[in-house]
């Protein structure tokens, strides 16, 4: 069943179509005519999901994914189109293609960073923003800040560059069935009323194809706050772990979802859902202890002076939680402080500040019951490196153009915490040593599994990375929330434990609190 809207609507999306500008700023993709109000959706107690993002990718930097299926087994699927096509079915196909343009066009801006981070990425934009430019975060392929080119450029110290490009052809996807095509516009709205299987696996009922900012297409689902829940829960701590541990789990999620909703502002939804955001896959099984944790914090979470705080989390802090401004280029916030993560015999056998090698080597060989999550699998661990490891890694961030012989590692700096927060590489050919600063250490030295870590050299060749936990280390640590239900401590201490001076709070709806932008 497929049939096409009056002419008024073909008419506007060809004038839409063939009258781009030869010379666009920023994106030049996303259609501005169809943009979403993110807090209206909220307020209605949707959560959009980047559920697949860039499809139809043009370059080596994404998986080429050209066509997607939507099968239902007990109803039909509806799609309809912004150009007015509309078709009802079992299955839809379809497929992306590229399509010549008649006139081309050109699409430049400032680009600053690759950042490791979303954090840092946003406090270079807060920067911007502040000195009068228009700064908008993004995600290409690591996080970026972009800003139109204009006669006022920013300090070259910025470490920023020009993106220029001419597009001949834009993907465009095509509806797909056994006797034609045809040419949509999004977004392209497709929903039943049962559930519906992408590619073969069941999701929801609601999703819609939109434009993003990279030339490409995002899947977007349209969920329940609560639903998007249930499928974050068994993938970031675990369906198995104890409940108060789920609870807790639940309340930061919640939490974290609700401060960083606006992270894809730039192409209008609220959160992906890869380790960039919180991890969500759709929650296929009833997990009993996941809903109940779920149900018994509802509309629970952590505020600061009345306000959602930023409540990060990872998987193991190896023993010793980190600040923020350990981890990111940004400044600490109150309730996130380093701190000795296990008993009260622990924080007496040790103190910070840690600030050398050998007091932290005395740390990590402490394996005793009383440090908290010490049963995750990286609470320890060692890496043997050599200098190419080291060389590639550089040569693939862009940092070296061509190998040169690595003379030596420095840790220039740690944090409270013990975290490297300054670490010297010193290369044969270069004239002044790379000096990676904060999360760049991990994105660049990519075999770390966290900051946390003392360097011996073995021989010429071999470096010896000996550390403990894996992720930044800031907020709770899913290993020690577990092993400290496991001893009794209910949520609400287990979140009192790493979110000083924060408060459980219970709100109406989701819109009423200040995002972070």
């Amino acid at each position: 069943m497929l049939r096409k809207l009056n002419l008024k609507f073909l008419i506007y999306g060809c004038w839409l179509f063939c009258s781009i500008s030869p010379i666009l700023t920023l994106s030049g993709f996303a259609d501005e005519s169809s943009k979403i109000n993110l807090t209206q959706e909220l307020k209605k107690g949707n959560f959009l999901i980047g559920l697949k993002q860039y499809l139809g990718a043009r370059s080596d930097n994404f998986p080429k994914k050209n066509n997607i299926t939507f099968t239902t087994k007990n109803d039909f699927l509806k799609l309809h189109s912004t150009n007015g096509v509309k078709h009802k079915s079992k299955k839809i196909n379809i497929v992306l293609k590229k399509k010549n343009l008649i006139t081309p066009f050109t699409v430049e801006r400032l680009v600053f960073g690759p950042f490791a981070s979303y954090e840092s990425a946003q406090k270079q934009a807060e920067k911007l923003k502040e000195k009068g430019y228009q700064a908008l975060v993004a995600f290409p392929n690591n996080w970026e800040v972009w800003i139109p080119v204009g006669k006022n450029l920013p300090d070259k110290k910025l470490n920023y560059r020009l993106f220029k490009k001419s597009y001949k052809s834009k993907i465009i996807p095509f509806l797909v069935t056994e006797y034609s095509q045809h040419e949509l516009q999004g977004p392209i709205y497709i929903s039943s009323s049962q559930e519906i299987s992408i590619n073969d696996i069941n999701f929801g009922k609601k999703f819609y194809l939109a434009k993003d900012s990279y030339g490409t297409w995002t899947l977007i689902q349209k969920i329940k706050f609560d639903d998007y829940l249930k499928g974050v829960l068994p993938h970031e701590i675990g369906s198995n772990s104890p409940l108060e541990a789920l609870k807790a789990q639940a309340v930061i999620a919640r939490t974290w979802a609700l401060y960083n909703s606006d992270r894809f502002k730039i192409d209008q939804y609220h959160l992906c859902i890869t380790t960039q955001c919180q991890v969500y896959k759709p929650p296929l099984i009833e997990y009993k202890n996941v809903h109940k944790a779920i149900e018994d914090t509802s509309n629970f979470i952590i505020t600061y002076k009345k306000k959602p705080i930023n409540s990060f989390y990872h998987g193991s802090n190896g023993g010793i939680s980190a600040s923020a401004s350990e981890s990111w280029q940004i400044k600490d916030y109150r309730y996130l402080n380093s701190m000795i993560d296990g008993s009260n015999a622990l924080k007496k056998a040790f103190r910070l500040p840690i600030k050398s090698g050998d007091e932290l080597n005395k740390f990590l060989e402490f394996a005793d019951e009383k440090v908290y999550g010490r049963k995750h699998s990286l609470f320890r661990w060692e890496k043997i490196v050599s200098n190419e490891t080291i060389q590639n890694n550089l040569l693939n961030n862009q940092l070296i153009k061509e190998k040169s012989d690595l003379v030596d590692l420095n840790i220039i700096d740690r944090g409270f915490s013990g975290r490297v927060i300054k670490l010297e590489i010193k290369l044969k050919n270069l004239k002044k040593p790379i000096v990676l600063v904060k999360d760049d250490i991990r994105r660049i030295l990519s075999f770390l599994p966290s900051n946390l870590f003392t360097i011996n050299k073995l021989n010429d060749n071999l470096w010896l990375f000996k550390g403990g936990g894996f992720g930044h280390g800031v907020g709770l640590s899913q290993s020690g929330a577990i092993e400290m239900a496991k001893l009794g401590f209910s949520y609400e201490q287990i979140l009192n434990h790493y979110y000083r001076n924060a408060k459980l709070k219970k709100f109406e709806i989701l819109s009423q609190w200040k995002l972070s932008n």
